[in-house]
């Protein structure tokens, strides 16, 4: 079967789902601080997750067409639908520049005026680090990004609906290289910048220069395990049978690959920080291996040793069970991964703004709150669960809608030959 269709038992199974998470989301508001914090750090965490899924399989995208690849044709449909996402996405981010600009959430401690003009170090980096630069940045790259994901694939439909031989379809391929090309250096640059402000910029007076190189490897091994997931429920469905072994292959190499290298940034990373041992950079590390070190440690087990040790054999790269089981799990660790980088900083600028609010009194209260248990923070609880659960329905709800626009096999793609004729030695039949 080549044309995907949405169907309503699908629809409703996904429905379903998001609705139990925006119950998760609203009900992380019970019990919760008088900043909402819990609930705010929820939906960063989510948004920017799957918003940044969005953006890096455009980039995935991008750069194998770039770089002429020919294997990834048959699977080209997935990351498309996956880079329309960031329009959504958008809209979700634009919720938290609102409450960045009207002051009514408290994740960035340089929001605040007052505490800025008190910390030479946030006042230092005002000048990148304000509600102004923060908005213009989330609303120009997130414009920009979506402008690219709907261009590129504009382009490939209108390759599939008016391709008439090699030589045209060559003509629309090459368009598409224009655009891949144009949108790779613009990402490299502006991603990271966007990946500062969201994410890095919550643990206001700490830095790194791999912090981006590190959340975007996140990224790309996240999408990579999506991929992987929603290629055997499509397979199952009866749908992509021009997918094979050798392509799952080759993705599974990716998602060892990518997650070797995320262990490099992330080593190189502290590694660098501890030797150095400046205490404006160590205060990171030690914050989450003294009072999140379930989080720290499962990190690393979940996103380097099992994908290592699952994945360094190339007969489970196609293998469909196997692969699903380290896709999921390496997907949920990387989710996890966002959860590290985002809970700490959010939870420490709360605590401080709280004991600012009530006095000195108050700080000492806050600061043995700081490293005390507290589900939400020190762990996910079910709520995070449940909400992680209404994201991935929104976003596979979305992706499905998309799918079903166009078919599955772009037929007039010059390297679609190739594709279906793919083998990965030594696995030549």
């Amino acid at each position: 079967m080549n044309q995907f269709v949405f169907e309503k038992k699908q629809k409703t199974v996904l429905i379903g789902a998001m609705i139990l998470g925006v119950l998760c989301l609203f009900g992380s508001l019970i019990g919760d601080d008088e900043l909402h914090t819990r609930f705010w750090t929820n939906y960063l965490h989510n948004t920017v997750f799957f918003t940044g899924i969005a953006f890096i399989s455009l980039f995935i995208l991008a750069a194998f067409t770039t770089a002429w690849a020919g294997w990834h044709a048959n699977v080209k449909r997935i990351w498309e639908a996956f880079s329309l996402f960031m329009t959504p996405g958008a809209i979700m981010l634009l919720v938290v520049v609102l409450g960045v600009l009207f002051g009514f959430n408290h994740l960035y401690h340089w929001a605040d005026a007052e505490a800025v003009a008190e910390d030479p170090i946030l006042k230092g980096k005002a000048s990148f680090l304000n509600p102004i630069m923060y908005t213009l940045f989330t609303v120009v790259v997130m414009g920009t990004f979506i402008f690219f994901a709907r261009k590129i694939r504009e382009i490939s439909l209108t390759e599939d609906e008016e391709g008439q031989g090699l030589a045209d379809n060559f003509k629309h391929h090459r368009r598409l290289r224009v655009w891949s090309a144009a949108f790779l250096p613009f990402a490299g640059f502006f991603s990271a910048a966007a990946i500062w402000q969201w994410i890095m910029s919550l643990d206001a007076h700490w830095y790194s220069t791999l912090f981006a190189w590190y959340t975007a490897a996140s990224w790309f091994v996240a999408a990579m395990a999506l991929t992987v997931m929603v290629l055997i429920y499509l397979k199952g469905k009866g749908y992509l049978s021009q997918v094979s072994a050798d392509h799952f292959h080759d993705i599974g190499k990716y998602l060892f690959g990518i997650s070797i290298f995320w262990t490099y940034l992330w080593f190189s990373q502290f590694m660098l920080i501890w030797y150095a041992n400046v205490g404006e950079e160590t205060i990171y590390f030690a914050e989450r291996m003294e009072n999140y070190p379930v989080l720290f440690y499962a990190n690393l087990v979940l996103n380097f040793l099992l994908p290592f040790f699952i994945l360094m054999r190339n007969d489970n790269k196609r293998k469909y069970g196997t692969m699903f089981t380290a896709s999921f799990l390496v997907f949920f660790g990387h989710w996890l991964d966002f959860f590290l980088m985002i809970k700490p900083g959010a939870r420490h600028t709360a605590i401080e703004t709280i004991a600012h609010m009530h006095g000195a009194d108050h700080a000492a209260e806050a600061g043995e709150h700081a490293v005390g248990f507290a589900m939400g923070f020190t762990i996910p609880g079910l709520l995070e669960i449940g909400i992680m659960i209404g994201f991935l329905a929104g976003f596979l709800y979305f992706v499905f809608s998309r799918l079903a626009k166009a078919p599955l096999r772009p037929k007039n793609d010059p390297f679609l030959i190739e594709a279906e004729h793919h083998h990965v030695w030594p696995y030549v039949d």
